[in-house]
């Protein structure tokens, strides 16, 4: 990495707490919560979809009752934060305020717009995606929309569950109403589109760059590591192990590479030793030095 790139790197960087930073994730919120609003009202409250959370109750508020959905969100999320900062503490309270706040006004804005289809599986699929997009522009902004993911934390503060079986219990609590209320067939849309969403929200928060992470053992660490160092322009770490058969003690390399440098490493390695042992396996947003800049906010 060359002194010009490096220096640049710096200038780039933005405070943890400064206003930049602050700015940028007011912003990652407001665009967040407008593009799961337009997924919602688009593809998920024309064909009936509850896909877990306050937003899935809210559609089954209007097949009920002909509610709005935006003001059933609103109904439910500003005692959900009420209780949130009472039990959960004010920090996480006013990360999720503005959430709380826009993405019921964002439904409001937005629930005149055309549904582009009709077809229940094309719904769920693209209303999980865009739904997963919104939501982890949110999360990557630090803030959060509220809704049932609130009641999850307190469950698990007070009941000693993992946060994830509690979300899950939420969203399934959810998705089982929808089953009863609106049908079956669309509760299994519904559990669809919560799928495709959870791994939208994980691409968000992780990235898109997938790079690998390769363990080489060989007799010749020495030599590997300089060939990797000087002829694939990588860094490495050395980590001692002890084998498990033989007890002697070996060296580990490790060492990150791009999705298209993975064969130029299996060559170099295979060239120095053909018996050497590599395993290659996925790694996701690699931070630091020849990589991606530290993303300061998850």
């Amino acid at each position: 990495m060359s002194s010009k790139s490096h220096k640049r790197r710096l200038g780039d960087y933005i405070p943890l707490n400064g206003p930049g930073r602050h700015a940028i994730d007011t912003l990652m919120i407001l665009l967040g919560s407008f593009i799961t609003a337009i997924a919602f009202n688009l593809f998920l409250v024309p064909s009936d979809i509850a896909s877990g959370g306050v937003s899935g109750l809210s559609i089954i508020a209007k097949s009920l009752f002909n509610l709005e959905p935006a003001y059933t969100q609103w109904a439910l999320n500003i005692p959900l934060f009420v209780a949130g900062y009472m039990m959960l503490g004010r920090y996480y309270a006013l990360r999720s305020l503005l959430g709380t706040i826009v993405l019921p006004l964002f439904v409001f804005l937005t629930k005149d717009w055309l549904a582009p289809t009709t077809d229940l599986l094309l719904a769920s699929l693209y209303g999980g995606i865009g739904v997963g997009l919104g939501l982890g522009l949110v999360f990557r902004g630090r803030g959060s929309t509220g809704g049932l993911s609130i009641l999850a934390q307190i469950i698990q503060k007070y009941s000693g569950l993992s946060l994830s079986l509690c979300v899950v219990l939420m969203d399934g609590a959810v998705i089982a109403l929808a089953g009863i209320v609106l049908s079956p067939e669309k509760a299994l849309y519904a559990l669809i589109g919560l799928y495709i969403t959870g791994k939208f929200i994980d691409m968000i928060e992780l990235g898109f760059n997938f790079t690998k992470v390769a363990y080489i053992i060989a007799s010749k660490p020495d030599e590997i590591s300089d060939a990797i160092l000087h002829h694939l322009d990588r860094g490495l770490t050395k980590l001692s192990a002890q084998g498990g058969y033989t007890g002697d003690n070996r060296t580990v390399l490790m060492v990150v590479v791009g999705q298209s440098e993975v064969t130029r490493l299996k060559t170099l390695v295979q060239t120095l030793e053909p018996t050497a042992f590599v395993i290659i396996t996925n790694a996701h947003e690699v931070l630091g030095e020849g990589f991606s800049r530290a993303r300061i906010g998850k």
